[in-house]
């Protein structure tokens, strides 16, 4: 009896330690990211409905991979945003969205092909149709809780709330990010900006709680 419950008890081991190697392996990359919205993903209700069916059909979203790889090539360090428009508020999983995409011209074609390729797959709903794709200097700063992200056209500069107050008034907290982050903070925006004319009209928005920040993994 004693050798069946050790015997069980091994294939217990074994069975976690390969359940937690397979998760291990499905991340390949990791990294910094941080989300700009044109509405206010923290407020309160009176400001959410003022918002949520005249305006929220724009963001910007920026990874900074800090490890990992993608189809065998290296994308440490490599940097990229993106830009989604829509034809209603992006909380509506049914609207037609389109975006531009921009890899740091820093990366080799090698890294800026496979973080791409990483991007549409995994991204694909949130992207929707990707209308074009260029290169530009990325520059990416986090530094903290303050997160400056910026291109020849795209900008974002964002804040921790003061307090935490996403975690402790969860109820205020009316979208989601647009992408799955490990544990999804509210960021302030001092300000972000887009003056390209690729898939949306220039529009800029700061001062307020517009952003969404943290670590990602895919």
């Amino acid at each position: 009896m004693k050798r069946v419950l050790f015997a069980v008890a091994i294939m217990a081991v074994a069975l976690c330690a390969l359940v937690f190697s397979s998760r291990a392996e499905n991340i390949s990359l990791r990294g910094d990211y941080v989300e700009v919205r044109t509405a206010s993903v923290f407020a309160g209700a009176c400001h959410y409905n003022g918002e949520v069916v005249t305006t929220g059909r724009d963001a910007m979203m920026a990874w900074n991979v800090t490890s990992g790889k993608w189809q065998g090539v290296d994308l440490s360090g490599v940097r990229a945003m993106a830009i989604v428009t829509s034809d209603a508020n992006l909380s509506d999983n049914n609207a037609a969205r389109s975006a531009e995409i921009i890899v740091d011209s820093s990366a080799s074609q090698a890294q800026s092909q496979a973080l791409l390729n990483a991007l549409k797959l995994k991204y694909a709903a949130t992207l929707g149709n990707v209308v074009t794709v260029r290169t530009a200097p990325i520059k990416f700063d986090h530094t903290g809780r303050t997160y400056t992200v910026a291109a020849d056209d795209a900008s974002i500069n964002v804040e921790a709330m003061p307090n935490d107050l996403c975690c402790k008034m969860p109820n205020l907290v009316w979208y989601k990010p647009l992408v799955g982050l490990e544990n999804r903070k509210v960021g302030y925006t001092v300000n972000a900006a887009y003056s390209g004319k690729a898939i949306a009209t220039p529009w800029s928005r700061s001062g307020e709680n517009s952003a969404f920040y943290d670590s990602f993994s895919l």
